[in-house]
């Protein structure tokens, strides 16, 4: 065993192979979007979901804010989409984004888009997690997924 410390929790989780979601809000027009790859489902009755975001992200204030998200579940097709919603400064102009019932921003060509209303967040360490109850959704059984294991895209 090893002691515990930043760099070896990270390389220990970086074993786990998750899938890739970018998560979207709409603020006044603005579109907001955030690379997120800690996603899980919570519970079926009702269907809800959960992700989390650190606390420092650049628009972590429009995430916290809002009422209504999507959370697009990225196909092997779109790592680069991916490494843009990465960056603090995301490119937006290149995509065609797709309005939801909600007025939320869904991202086409994925392997699945969740339309979700925000029910509630809880901060714990450096991260706060947000709880979402899904309103609509769709999937593409047709495409694969984007994989991240050991730090890459598979």
């Amino acid at each position: 065993m090893k002691k515990v410390n930043i760099k070896n929790f990270k390389k220990t989780l970086s074993m786990f192979s998750t899938g890739i979601t970018v998560v979207c809000v709409k603020n006044k027009n603005t579109i907001f979007g955030k690379t997120v790859n800690s996603f899980n489902s919570l519970s079926l009755k009702p269907p809800m979901v959960l992700f989390s975001l650190g606390n420092y992200s650049s628009s972590i204030n429009q995430f916290s804010n809002t009422k209504f998200l999507s959370i697009n579940i990225l196909s092997s097709k779109q790592r680069k989409l991916s490494e843009n919603f990465a960056s603090s400064t995301p490119e937006l102009e290149n995509i065609k984004f797709i309005e939801g019932r909600n007025k939320t921003v869904l991202i086409p060509n994925c392997l699945a888009n969740l339309e979700c209303e925000l029910i509630d967040k809880i901060k714990k360490g450096d991260h706060i997690i947000f709880i979402s109850k899904i309103l609509e959704l769709q999937s593409n059984d047709k495409l694969k997924p984007l994989v991240y294991f050991n730090s890459k895209y598979f």
